[in-house]
């Protein structure tokens, strides 16, 4: 079988346009899904700020995967009901978290919440375990 080079491209003579239009197509449909798929991971995924790192390590909060699924899932209810800053409670945690940027801004644990006065939200969430 003989090839032939047009447009820079090698391909066999009598491998059709169309053929290579399918290829192309299925390649593009591909890396579709997988933005698609990256863009659905990182809605669901929260960031912690510098603060809020800082906050935690401090209080010596580890917070586990579930935790964290259970913050975004609280965020994900914060969202649904316009909520732009949020005062996420959690366990016996207290988090602040910018829900358009998907972070937790600072969190503050139960010996600190007593007589706190939390400003510059609207909304609050009560997250069950």
């Amino acid at each position: 079988m003989t090839n032939r080079i047009n447009n820079q491209n090698i391909r066999q003579v009598g491998q059709s346009s169309q053929n290579l239009n399918k290829q192309k197509i299925n390649r593009n449909a591909e890396r579709f899904s997988q933005i698609y798929q990256q863009e659905i991971t990182d809605k669901n995924e929260i960031k912690l700020s510098a603060h809020a790192k800082q906050r935690l390590k401090q209080r010596n909060i580890e917070l586990s995967e579930a935790d964290m699924n259970a913050l975004s899932r609280g965020m994900q209810k914060a969202e649904e009901k316009g909520g732009r800053e949020s005062l996420l409670l959690y366990k016996d945690l207290a988090f602040i978290a910018s829900v358009r940027n998907r972070t937790l801004i600072t969190a503050v644990d139960q010996n600190e919440t007593k007589e706190n006065v939390f400003t510059n939200i609207d909304s609050a969430v009560i997250i069950e375990e």
